[in-house]
């Protein structure tokens, strides 16, 4: 998990992984290749998937029809929505409604789901298409506490079979998935351990909520 105050350069940090931000020095290894000069297709194609902190599904296609489309993604529209599906197909899309948990669900249009469940479906998705690594930006922003745990779960399942980096503030939600977090600070690691080593280190907690001589001048100035 990687976490950070506000300007940390997190998103751009997943910006530089896939591709849609080049730096232009430096490299990116993933696999041992660097990845630097790919445009994010090609990266894709490598095998690393992105979920956006905003859900991306179709909100006017059933649960079942936003994954298969996901399963087949070189496929157009059409032919996937209007041919027969395979039955190694239909098992993968069965599989991942399990997974989800959204199995009882998966003949709804998209649009009806909370804002919880479209994102285990978006996650759902993006394993669809066999990523080795996800990489996944604020999963619970506005989700409630059941959600939050709910997208938890899934994420901790999914990391049995795939290496996931998350990105969130959600400090509760970092406890309960967190194996590493890496703390970003103006665009360079600050620290990196378990979440205890982490909440612990001076630097951490004076970046968060500032030195106790910085709080002493905003104090005088305040009053």
């Amino acid at each position: 998990v990687v976490i950070g105050p506000n300007g940390a350069g997190k998103t751009t940090f997943l910006d530089v992984i896939t591709g849609k931000v080049q730096p232009k020095q430096g490299r990116v290894l993933f696999k041992g290749r660097n990845v630097r000069r790919l445009s994010e297709h090609q990266i894709a194609l490598l095998g690393i998937g992105r979920k956006f902190q905003t859900p991306r599904v179709y909100l006017n296609l059933t649960v079942r029809e936003n994954l298969e489309l996901a399963c087949n993604r070189h496929k157009n529209v059409f032919a996937t929505l209007f041919k027969r599906s395979s039955t190694s197909e239909r098992s993968t899309v069965s599989g991942l409604l399990e997974t989800i948990g959204l199995t009882v669900k998966a003949a709804l249009p998209a649009a009806l789901l909370s804002h919880g469940e479209k994102q285990r479906l978006e996650i759902g998705m993006l394993v669809a298409q066999s990523p080795d690594l996800l990489l996944v930006d604020e999963p619970v922003a506005g989700l409630t506490d059941e959600e939050t745990e709910n997208v938890g779960e899934l994420l901790l399942a999914l990391a049995e079979s795939h290496s996931i980096l998350v990105i969130e503030h959600d400090m509760e939600f970092v406890r309960q998935i967190a194996r590493k977090v890496t703390v970003l600070h103006e665009g360079s690691v600050l620290c990196e351990g378990s979440i205890e080593d982490v909440q612990n280190n001076p630097r951490v907690i004076e970046v968060y909520l500032g030195s106790p001589q910085e709080n002493l001048e905003k104090e005088s100035v305040e009053s």
